[in-house]
């Protein structure tokens, strides 16, 4: 059986940022996942970074390569019909979402008609601060709705900023993501056009059998707690300034151990020290999922053959 390999690049930030290339690989004589390769960009003497991460595809023979910003355009990017509004897009996939959307409201306005006294009851309980509530207890698109989650389908969905992986997400990982990070997931929300149009020219580059997958690291990081592969804390204090390092090297051993990942004291040093090197070895986790064809599949609709958009599964 030969040795499985796959890349991982996170490039969110500025072009001058330090990312980091990173690679894991199989292998089944010794049934052993290795961190193999953990790369910072400037340290290529040699080579401009772009070039370094072609360079690097070429020479680690890499088949599959996990990013984390979109690879397929919002609808509006292609569309060429008269436009009609955002809010009378006759592209599939967004009526498609557009009713889902509408029927997920319909759904919570028919709770709160059926038994208003006992909606806001229910409302009121689950608006209360627990610091140990489970945030898996329930999906978020499972009612009764969160007044975020309300929010964010009553602005709509926009085809000329939002994909319709956007709303898949919202579904199942809205409120999680909001609790644990304060944010929300936004296919373009903190990507640059810099970025994306780099990232555009060096594709071109790639070699035609390279195989391109998008993953999102908080939603890693959430998949990893929900398998209690790391703690609730751990994910809290990841940015703290003090007591960073300290956090992702307890997490990296964590995942080391459950995910059966061998790593090099040297890169175990980089991925502590370096936030922008854990972002992409988080990358390279939703790429064993990948290999181990663990990932959980995603229905038609999202555009799931475009997007190559990677829900793991680490449980």
């Amino acid at each position: 059986m030969d040795t499985k390999n796959i890349g991982s690049l996170s490039m969110k930030g500025g072009r001058n940022d330090n990312f980091y290339f990173c690679l894991i690989e199989y292998y089944p004589e010794s049934s052993r996942w290795f961190l193999k390769s953990l790369l910072p960009v400037k340290d290529e003497e040699t080579n401009d970074s772009d070039e370094a991460i072609r360079a690097w595809i070429h020479n680690f023979g890499v088949k599959q390569l996990v990013v984390d910003f979109p690879l397929s355009k919002a609808t509006c990017s292609t569309c060429e019909l008269d436009c009609p509004g955002a809010s009378h897009c006759p592209k599939p996939n967004v009526v498609s979402v557009r009713e889902k959307i509408k029927n997920l409201l319909n759904e919570d306005l028919k709770l709160i008609n059926s038994n208003p006294k006992k909606y806001e009851q229910d409302r009121n309980k689950a608006d209360e601060i627990v610091y140990n509530r489970d945030i898996f207890e329930k999906e978020t698109s499972h009612h009764l709705l969160t007044r975020s989650f309300k929010r964010r389908l009553k602005k709509g969905f926009l085809p000329y900023w939002n994909r319709a992986l956007d709303f898949w997400v919202w579904q199942y990982y809205y409120d999680q993501i909001l609790d644990t990070f304060n944010t929300s997931f936004d296919s373009f929300g903190n990507i640059s056009l810099m970025i994306l149009s780099r990232f555009s020219y060096i594709k071109r580059h790639f070699p035609k059998h390279l195989e391109l997958f998008e993953a999102n690291g908080q939603i890693i990081l959430i998949e990893l707690l929900r398998s209690k592969v790391i703690l609730k804390k751990d994910v809290d204090m990841l940015n703290d300034i003090d007591l960073g390092m300290e956090v992702r090297l307890d997490a990296i051993k964590k995942i080391e151990a459950k995910l059966d990942i061998f790593i090099y004291n040297h890169d175990l040093e980089i991925l502590v020290k370096n936030p922008r090197a854990f972002d992409s070895f988080l990358l390279a986790l939703a790429g064993q999922n990948v290999l181990q064809d663990k990932n959980r599949q995603l229905p038609e609709w999202t555009e799931r053959n475009e997007t190559k958009f990677i829900i793991p599964n680490f449980g």
